[in-house]
């Protein structure tokens, strides 16, 4: 008699995917921290772009870029040079909607709202934690308006393509494109932060023309359709402005030689790059190509914070969302003491990291017309970089281990999250590179950060910590080893930051137990801090399931 055939057993208690998600209405503290900038979501679109990103077709395509890195053309079937690099078609899907939706020009855009920064600061969050890579010729292209101010001829003849939405990949004269996108050269093989040692020449021409002859070893989204890069001119380090095709319709002599293989940031290319008399615009004077560009790196700046704010959200989205289906031990994770601990720990996090994004992207906004905000920008942005971008590795670490095993394979989204999230610390200034620009920015204007100080203790005088935290800041700025402090500085004027930022946007019982376990005292490992009163309402705010 034959066996009776059956499976082994059929599959149950597995998490559903995970799609099909609104993640600004699914997330309580976003919206917290847009309501305490004044923006209102329904009015920017905002809600409508939670749900298109939110969507499991989209968060796919996330995947497929990822999967598909880019590829370099440096020659085409006939043996010409092209330079040229090639992407998966889920990157253009990408790009194309964030063009659409203004990400890598909104602020540009006139008339305003008078809240442009943070609307976009929240689309920048939503967007980075589908697809993080496709956000670096996003930002530089947004960023890159505040370096060609210093040339508005140039910005006259740019801002329009700027602006379009209509993204074209196409490999053309930027003239005859209906968008374009622009990147950035700045480090040298044996300089990296060290600009000021880059050996890149620059020859003048005519007018404002140059001829470039050199090297670039991190050329980022090196596809772009033109680059801002820094080199050594007659009169010292300047800003350049190097299109793919010279104004004659030639392709320009950069010459790509490799695509970096990275950790992450897959989807998006960074190339080695070679000028050979390569043609280039001058942007501003001759020697202050550091001052040019130092605006640009402001906004940079402020999307690293924001992009990373947004890879720790969806992180504990995802921990979330797999711990209201999961049962161990005849309960669901999201019911078991020691998972809403850690679960409550990681919310916490994720809400000071978003509040603090949101209120830095704020004074952004506020800035042309009000001093203290703008030094509030200028002060709290690279500190909110550093504390933001290195938090989230180590977050988006305990995430994945939320989900045990099934978060550590490639199947889930969280390995890509966490190869990603180094990325922002690393690139426009290193951890130690930030820490010293605040302690130069911080002395340099001494009346300014002492007014940032005291507005950020207006928000925060009464919660713990808070008075030491100011404290430890002052005396450490005045120490006779102040540099060697720096990190310890960037690190106390953060979580001041980021309390100061709770405090405008979530319940009381949620800063005070930000401001007990992050400004009172060292932080203990995720899941060791005590959240009291506040860990039902941080569960609860987390994530609003469907």
């Amino acid at each position: 008699m034959p066996m009776p055939s059956f499976e082994t057993h059929d599959v149950f208690n597995q998490t559903p995917p995970f799609g099909d998600v609104n993640l600004l209405a699914a997330d309580r503290p976003l919206r917290d921290a847009l309501q305490a900038c004044g923006v209102e979501p329904e009015a920017e679109g905002l809600l409508a772009f939670g749900e298109a990103w939110g969507a499991a077709e989209r968060l796919d395509i996330g995947r497929l870029a990822n999967e598909n890195p880019p590829k370099l053309r440096t020659h085409d079937a006939r043996g010409y040079r092209i330079d040229a690099v090639e992407f998966h078609p889920a990157y253009h899907v990408l790009i194309r909607a964030s063009m659409e939706d203004g990400l890598h020009s909104s602020t540009r855009d006139e008339p305003g709202s008078g809240h442009a920064h943070a609307a976009r600061a929240a689309r920048i969050y939503m967007a980075a934690g589908v697809e993080s890579g496709h956000v670096c010729p996003i930002t530089m292209t947004h960023a890159s308006v505040a370096a060609l101010a210093a040339a508005p001829n140039r910005l006259q003849d740019w801002l329009p393509k700027i602006r379009s939405r209509t993204y074209d990949s196409r490999f053309i004269p930027f003239w005859e494109k209906t968008a374009v996108t622009l990147g950035m050269g700045m480090t040298e093989k044996q300089g990296g932060t060290d600009v000021r040692a880059n050996t890149t020449r620059a020859e003048p021409k005519a007018g404002d023309e140059y001829a470039l002859t050199g090297h670039k070893w991190f050329m980022s989204a090196p596809m772009c359709d033109a680059f801002l890069v820094l080199a050594q001119a007659p009169g010292g380090l300047t800003c350049f402005l190097v299109p793919r095709f010279r104004p004659d319709g030639a392709l320009n002599t950069i010459r790509l030689q490799r695509l970096k293989d990275k950790l992450g940031n897959r989807s998006n290319a960074s190339a080695e790059a070679e000028f050979e008399a390569a043609f280039a615009w001058r942007i501003g004077e001759e020697g202050r190509g550091v001052r040019t560009i130092i605006e640009m790196v402001q906004l940079t700046r402020l999307d690293c914070a924001v992009a990373s704010a947004g890879l720790v959200r969806m992180g504990l989205a995802l921990a979330m969302h797999h711990a209201h289906h999961r049962s161990v031990f005849q309960k669901k994770l999201i019911d078991q003491s020691a998972m809403r601990t850690v679960l409550a720990d990681l919310a916490l996090e994720s809400e000071a990291l978003t509040a603090l994004a949101l209120r830095t992207a704020h004074a952004f906004d506020r800035q042309a017309s009000d001093e203290p905000e703008a030094a509030h920008a200028r002060l709290v942005t690279p500190a909110a970089k550093f504390g933001i971008c290195k938090a989230a590795p180590r977050l988006l670490y305990e995430a994945m281990e939320c989900l045990g095993g099934n978060g550590y394979v490639e199947e889930s989204p969280l390995p890509r999250l966490y190869r990603e999230a180094p990325v922002n610390a690393i690139w426009e200034g290193s951890g130690n590179v930030i820490a010293l620009d605040i302690l130069r920015a911080e002395t340099r204007e001494s009346e300014a950060a002492t007014s940032v100080l005291e507005r950020l203790m207006e928000d925060v005088r009464d919660l713990p910590g808070a008075s030491e935290a100011a404290r430890d800041i002052v005396m450490a700025l005045h120490a006779p080893d102040a540099e060697g402090q720096a990190r310890f500085i960037a690190e106390r004027l953060f979580s001041l930051a980021a309390t100061a930022a709770l405090a405008r946007s979530a319940p009381p019982p949620v800063t005070e137990a930000y401001a007990l376990t992050r400004l009172a005292s060292p932080s203990r490992m995720i899941g060791a801090n005590p959240l009291g009163r506040a860990l039902d309402p941080l569960l609860e705010r987390a994530f609003i399931s469907k």
